[in-house]
C-alpha cells in the first residue's frame, strides 16, 4: 500500500461533514510540521458551526511561493443503507477505494502532503516556499473558510505566487483535464407586485405573473455575452418560480422568482444588474412600485491564461501519464474563486470526478499514485525556474 493511499484512508475514516473538520488537519499538520511547516490553525465562525482553517507554511517568503489549497470537510452521506459499505470506512472493491471524500477531495490532500515530503526529501533547499490552505466550510456557505484565511494573508501583506487545488477535475484519467480558471455566479430573487384578486374578475386585480412574463422571455432569450477562448457565454438562468395561493380562483398578489448568472471574465455583476434593470422597465416595470429585487454575488470568475504554472503543470501532466491535459473553465464554484483575489496563478487538478456527492463515492487505485507523481513534478519543475520565473 503506497504512502498516498494509507493517507487518503486515514482521512477518509474521519467522518468530517462540514463544518467538523473532524481531525482531518491535525492528521495532516503532523505530517507536515517535521518536514518544516510552521502550521497556524484559524478558526472561524460561530460557536453552532465552527469552521477549522490550517494555513502550514515551509520557508521565510523571500522565494516564490506554491500554495496547495483544499478541503477536508465533505457533503453528507445521504442514507446510509444506499451505500454498499460505510462511507467512512475506507473499503477496496473492483480496484477502487470506496468512502465519502475519496475523490473530493482527500485523495488529493494526501497527494499533496506526499509529493511534499518526497520532494524535500530529495530537494532540501528548495528555491521555492510552499504552503497549504486547507479548510472545513468549502462544501458548505463557504463564509468562514477559504475566504477568511486569503482576507488574514492579505493582511499581513504575504506574496502567494502558484496556488494548485485539489479539486476533482479529470474526467476518464487523472490529468486529462485541468480547470485554469471558473465562471463567476450571481443570483438574484425578483418580487414582482400586484393585487391579489377574484380571477373572475381581473379587470379588479392586476396579475404579477402576466406582468412580468414578457420581461422574463426577453431575459431568457438574451445573449449577455459571446465568452472567449476560455468561458463559454454567460448563462441565465430561472430555478424557482413561487406566486399564487394554492387555490385555482385566486389571481396571485406576488411571483418571487429566483434566478442565476454564470459568467464569465467578458461580463461584471455591475453590468449584468444593469442590463437586467432595464430589460424589466422595457416592460413597464419600476423599481420600488412595481417589483424588489435582492442580489449575491457568490464568486467572481477568474482566469489563469498559459504561463508558468499553467505550463509547469501540463509538462507534469505529459511525462508522468503521458496525457496531453485539456484546459477547461466549466462546473460549478470552487474556493479558487477566493485565493485568485490575493495569488495571480491558480489551477485546479484533481482526480476524476463522476462519482463525487453520490452514494458509493470511490476513486480508481490506478489514479492515485500518478495524481502523487504529478504534483512531485511540479514542484520540481517551479523549484527550476523560480530564480526567473517570479522574483522577489
Amino acid at each position: 500500500m503506497s504512502d498516498t493511499l494509507r493517507l487518503t484512508e486515514a482521512l477518509v475514516s474521519r467522518p468530517s461533514v462540514t463544518p467538523d473538520d473532524a481531525g482531518c488537519q491535525a492528521l495532516i499538520a503532523e505530517r507536515l510540521g517535521p518536514i518544516g511547516f510552521q502550521c497556524e490553525t484559524l478558526s472561524s465562525g460561530p460557536k453552532e458551526f465552527r469552521v477549522t482553517n490550517l494555513w502550514a507554511r515551509r520557508g521565510d517568503g523571500t522565494h516564490p511561493t506554491l500554495v496547495f489549497a483544499g478541503h477536508t470537510d465533505v457533503v453528507p452521506t445521504g442514507p446510509l443503507d444506499a451505500w454498499r459499505s460505510d462511507p467512512f470506512v475506507p473499503t477496496h472493491r473492483d480496484g477502487r477505494l470506496y468512502g465519502r471524500g475519496t475523490s473530493d477531495m482527500k485523495t488529493s490532500l494526501a497527494a499533496m502532503v506526499v509529493a511534499c515530503e518526497r520532494f524535500l526529501a530529495e530537494v532540501p533547499e528548495p528555491a521555492i516556499d510552499i504552503a497549504f490552505l486547507l479548510t472545513s466550510d468549502e462544501e458548505g456557505p463557504a463564509n468562514d473558510g477559504t475566504v477568511v484565511v486569503c482576507r488574514e494573508l492579505q493582511r499581513r501583506g504575504e506574496r502567494l505566487d502558484w496556488c494548485i487545488v485539489g479539486e476533482p477535475t479529470s474526467v476518464q484519467r487523472t490529468g486529462d483535464m485541468i480547470k485554469n480558471g471558473r465562471r463567476g455566479t450571481m443570483s438574484g430573487r425578483l418580487t414582482v407586485k400586484g393585487i391579489q384578486g377574484h380571477i373572475a374578475y381581473p379587470h379588479l386585480a392586476r396579475n404579477p405573473i402576466h406582468m412580468v412574463a414578457p420581461a422574463l422571455a426577453e431575459l431568457a432569450s438574451t445573449l449577455w455575452d459571446e465568452g472567449n477562448a476560455f468561458f463559454p457565454p454567460t448563462s441565465w438562468q430561472v430555478s424557482n418560480i413561487h406566486g399564487g395561493t394554492g387555490a385555482s380562483n385566486v389571481i396571485p398578489g406576488t411571483v418571487v422568482i429566483d434566478f442565476n448568472f454564470r459568467f464569465s471574465t467578458e461580463s461584471t455583476p455591475q453590468d449584468l444588474q444593469s442590463r437586467f434593470s432595464t430589460i424589466l422597465a422595457r416592460h413597464g416595470l419600476s423599481a420600488g412600485a412595481d417589483y424588489e429585487l435582492d442580489w449575491t454575488v457568490g464568486g467572481l470568475p477568474f482566469l489563469t491564461p498559459p504561463g508558468t504554472l499553467v505550463e509547469a503543470v501540463r509538462e507534469a501532466i505529459r511525462i508522468e501519464t503521458g496525457l496531453e491535459t485539456e484546459l477547461s473553465t466549466t462546473g460549478g464554484t470552487s474556493d479558487g474563486r477566493f485565493i485568485a483575489q490575493v495569488c495571480p496563478q491558480v489551477i485546479e487538478l484533481g482526480p476524476p470526478n463522476a462519482s463525487i456527492h453520490k452514494i458509493d463515492e470511490h476513486v480508481a487505485l490506478a489514479d492515485i499514485e500518478p495524481l502523487t507523481a504529478i504534483y512531485l513534478r511540479v514542484l520540481h519543475q517551479l523549484h527550476q525556474i523560480a530564480p526567473s520565473a517570479a522574483p522577489r
